[in-house]
């Protein structure tokens, strides 16, 4: 993980981790999904992954707290609406509770052509 850029912070976790539910792997893979949340770096604008056969590009890295999300930043990350992805996020999470002031990383990416 000794990759940096200068305008992010060093990665907490290399890019083949980025995605990584085989549901959400599919939805990516479908088109339905091109943003990842996470508490931290996994991944730098340009830098590419796989998932399946595919590759993939991201596009955008930013912060932002869970509350900002909208229904259509959850239809990004592949899923019918907001409160369906909070539903998720908590079952995987055990004990955690939903912190609309938590801050995390939108990586955007994009499928490329092959």
């Amino acid at each position: 993980m000794s990759e940096q850029h200068s305008d992010y912070p060093p990665k907490t976790c290399e890019i083949d981790r980025l995605v990584t539910h085989q549901r959400l792997v599919d939805a990516a893979l479908a088109g339905r999904k091109t943003q990842q949340r996470r508490n931290g770096v996994y991944g730098y604008p340009g830098e590419t992954f796989t998932l399946g056969s595919a590759d993939f590009v991201i596009t955008g890295l930013e912060r932002q707290s869970l509350g900002e999300m909208t229904e259509t930043d959850a239809r990004a990350e592949g899923f019918p609406d907001l409160s369906t992805y909070k539903q998720l996020i908590i079952s995987m999470h055990a004990g955690m509770d939903w912190n609309d002031a938590q801050e995390v990383w939108v990586h955007t990416f994009e499928k490329l052509d092959s």
